[in-house]
């Protein structure tokens, strides 16, 4: 009997033993790490103010029974903008902008039988733009249009001046990136066309430009 319970010892010792070294030899679970979560898409929608400037390239008419010519008008502009964004679920963006700049965009030339000068001093527009984030999430290329606003002055050297405020259209596009935070930076191109106004001894001038400028918003 003793020697069948020495036995029976000696095989359960073994059989812990052989167990105890099957699971030293197996190799750990790995340990999985957090799934990875892509970071959120920005978010366009809200209402922004910034600074805007740059320079404009243009072109005005004299055409008049003692003035005419043809002057390309040039120069600096800075201002001010406020706007508001809506982003839809399909990446396209909707927006409502307005800005209102002082401006230096002006030239002269000869005309007839004196010298005519076309200027430029303020310049508004107010306009809607469509722009896309789909591509590049926080670059987003626009388009936009609207309604312009600006005063054309006119002289003509040594008969009288006019300055008279215009209502016109304006079409352009750009490209827009958020920078840091609620920062964004722009850069865009819009063509005005102002129309045209009456300046002296019944001469009729028109105005159009080209403005390319840049812009630092920020976004709320």
């Amino acid at each position: 009997m003793k020697k069948i319970l020495l036995a029976s010892i000696g095989v359960i010792a073994l059989g812990v033993a052989s167990a105890s070294a099957a699971d030293l030899s197996r190799a750990p679970m790995p340990m999985k790490g957090p799934a990875y979560m892509p970071p959120p898409l920005y978010n366009w929608t809200g209402l922004y103010v910034g600074i805007n400037g740059g320079g404009g390239w243009g072109h005005s008419d004299f055409s008049g029974p003692f003035t005419s010519g043809s002057i390309n008008p040039s120069g600096g502009l800075v201002g001010g903008t406020v706007g508001y964004n809506w982003q839809l679920p399909n990446q396209f963006v909707l927006g409502l902008e307005g800005d209102i700049d002082w401006s230096n965009i002006r030239g002269s030339s000869a005309c007839g039988i004196t010298s005519c000068e076309t200027r430029n001093d303020w310049l508004s527009t107010v306009r809607g733009r469509i722009g896309y984030a789909g591509l590049w999430d926080r670059v987003m290329p626009y388009v936009t249009g609207g309604l312009a606003l600006g005063n054309i002055k006119t002289n003509v050297a040594g008969l009288g001046s006019s300055d008279e405020t215009k209502a016109g259209w304006t079409v352009g596009g750009g490209i827009e990136a958020a920078i840091a935070g609620p920062w964004t930076a722009k850069v865009e191109y819009l063509h005005v066309d102002l129309g045209s106004t009456s300046s002296v001894l019944g001469s009729n001038v028109n105005f159009k430009t080209d403005i390319v400028r840049a812009g630092l918003n920020y976004r709320f």
